[in-house]
């Protein structure tokens, strides 16, 4: 790969090549322009210009667009109408050429237990892997990887590692990106790293690692948080202790497969919750049915802010006091909308807005747009941002309202360590003037603040 003189509004590289053997690791923000950069590897960049311009030809890609258009397709033909009973859709052994389907490398990504479930059943984690897998296995000579660690618990991080590794020996030629430090892998030979629009560095992992390591950790943990956060009367009135969720003997499975069984759930005001446990134990599920996404809601004993479900209460009667962020929320914002709009509609529980807004809503809208740093993309249709902006958006829908209970599967997927940390000590804030109760799904030990209060290592529960 060569490239020279590129010019975009939004990147611009001097000079920079790759040569057969070396494995690079890019590093940016979320808005350093590393989002460009991907969209030029793998053929989407528009209105660019360039002296010299050698890219890899048809290079594997894994990236959070790809996962969103597959599962879109996926949606398109769902043919659970026409059959009468629910359609998996394509299933992981179709994903992944017959050649493949070994039982050591499938071991190796995880997917050897779920063979035969649909691309829609499956985790964010796992179909990220799945994804990686089929890039791998399709004779792709050069992979391009947007934040192939976002999703994947610390033991599917390390088989990552392990199987990546060994690829510039095999002649595949690697090109991931990351906006977190710490993702940065030890055996990348190359680092290269964007600031502002610009590819500012590029040479061995060595010499910019030590040369960048504590300017990109304080550049990184620089951040801005919300103005005028405060503890209304009616917040200090709801922080008296109050049963927001009981579950007694807690199960949840997806056709054979048992997820989770036996588990005791009752979170009170104030108890901060961190949920952890490997892809596809079922932290997913636990927050749907906590939520009421899941059906499975109906067949465990669960009551949500004291109301059993099931005794006639609406779907809408619980969201009106929960914030969420899922990955399948993010999945199903396709209506269209603007960025402050996808903001304003956490106050209606609503994806999209079908109502007139109010000078307030706006208001309060801006506000959290602020703190999100996209004051400048109000107006823009939200289908139209990368993935962390969006992801963005979505956690300001979940925190406009101020709800009871803020419920955060995989909340900084995504996220640069900058935006981490603001989300994370907004958190803080939040428990610490009781504001809500927070509900939150990671993978990441940094994640692990204090003022969660509470873990529940899922895996635990597996039969």
């Amino acid at each position: 790969m060569h490239i020279r003189n590129l010019q975009h509004n939004g990147l611009q590289i001097g000079d920079f090549a790759t040569r057969p053997g070396q494995a690079w690791c890019i590093f940016g923000s979320n808005r350093s322009g590393i989002d460009h950069l991907v969209d030029l590897l793998s053929g989407r960049l528009e209105n660019f210009s360039a002296d010299i311009l050698l890219l890899p030809n048809h290079p594997g890609l894994l990236s959070f667009r790809v996962q969103q258009e597959i599962f879109e397709e996926e949606l398109r033909n769902d043919d659970t109408d026409v059959l009468g009973k629910i359609d998996p859709g394509t299933l992981v052994c179709e994903f992944i050429p017959d050649h493949a389907l070994h039982p050591t490398l499938l071991k190796t990504f995880g997917m050897d237990h779920c063979l035969e479930v649909g691309y829609r059943q499956l985790s964010s984690g796992q179909c990220r892997k799945l994804i990686l897998l089929r890039e791998l296995t399709g004779g792709a000579k050069t992979l391009v990887l947007q934040n192939p660690y976002d999703g994947l618990d610390e033991q599917s991080c390390f088989e990552l590692n392990q199987a990546l590794r060994h690829l510039p020996d095999q002649g595949i030629e690697l090109i991931l990106t990351v906006n977190a430090v710490s993702d940065i892998p030890a055996w990348c030979t190359h680092l290269a790293v964007i600031t502002s629009g610009h590819l500012s560095h590029a040479g061995t992992r060595e010499q910019v690692f030590s040369m960048l390591f504590d300017k990109l950790e304080t550049e990184q943990r620089g951040h801005r948080t919300p103005t005028d956060i405060s503890v209304s009367r009616t917040a200090a009135a709801a922080g008296r202790k109050e049963e927001l969720v009981f579950l007694q003997d807690g199960f949840a499975a997806y056709g054979s497969k048992t997820l989770f069984s036996g588990l005791d759930l009752i979170i009170y005001t104030g108890d901060h919750t961190l949920i952890t446990g490997p892809n596809g134990c079922g932290k997913s599920t636990l927050l749907d049915i906590i939520t009421g996404e899941s059906s499975k809601c109906y067949t465990n004993n669960l009551r949500i802010f004291g109301k059993k479900r099931g005794s006639g209460e609406s779907i809408w009667d619980i969201k009106k006091h929960m914030g969420i962020i899922s990955p399948v929320l993010h999945r199903d914002h396709r209506v269209p909308g603007s960025a402050l709009h996808v903001i304003i509609s956490g106050l209606y529980d609503s994806v999209g807005l079908y109502r007139k807004i109010q000078a307030p809503d706006i208001k309060a809208g801006l506000r959290w747009l602020s703190w999100t740093g996209l004051q400048d993309r109000a107006d823009t249709p939200f289908r139209r941002l990368p993935f962390a902006e969006q992801q963005l958006l979505l956690i300001a829908r979940a925190l406009i309202k101020r709800p009871k209970l803020l419920v955060f599967d995989e909340a900084t997927q995504g996220l640069d360590d900058a935006h981490r940390y603001a989300l994370l000590d907004l958190l803080e804030k939040i428990a610490d003037q009781r504001l809500s109760t927070i509900l939150f799904v990671s993978h990441r030990k940094d994640e692990q603040r204090p003022f969660f209060n509470r873990h529940i290592q899922l895996d635990s529960y597996a039969p």
